[in-house]
């Protein structure tokens, strides 16, 4: 349980053109997509085969930093700028479809590597929401 939602709604001058809801969900999907690609980059580290994941632990620590650097942008709602804004969704998105793209190349052998490419789709999803409805 998280209290997003929550802080969005409370806010005294909300951001008028996201949707609290939409707004939420990709806060909550960027931020597990952080903390899942550094436990997926460390599980990485912990392989036997850690020289055939090396770009896995580039690609999840890349998407991870855009994840983060995305939240922290999305959680300030004294007014988002579409022309930052929407460059850096774009980013997050590609990103995460990286990072979704690389991780599914082990998920067979890794399951830390399913796990990441999961929460990596869904928040790939939640950006494009997002992006959606700036447009």
């Amino acid at each position: 349980m998280t209290h997003i939602a929550d802080m969005i709604i409370a806010h005294p001058r909300p951001s008028g053109h996201l949707q609290a809801g939409d707004l939420a969900a990709a806060i909550e999907a960027c931020l597990d997509c952080v903390a899942t690609c550094g436990s997926c980059a460390d599980a990485c580290l912990g392989e036997e085969s850690i020289a055939d994941l090396r770009h896995c632990i580039r690609t999840d620590q890349d998407c991870a930093d855009i994840c983060l650097a995305t939240v922290r942008m999305l959680q300030r709602q004294g007014g988002h700028h579409p022309g930052v804004l929407r460059p850096l969704l774009e980013a997050c998105l590609q990103a995460c479809r990286n990072c979704a793209e690389e991780c599914e190349q082990h998920a067979s052998m890794h399951d830390h590597c399913r796990i990441c490419a999961e929460a990596c789709r869904r928040c790939e999803a939640a950006c494009q929401v997002l992006l959606d409805s700036l447009a």
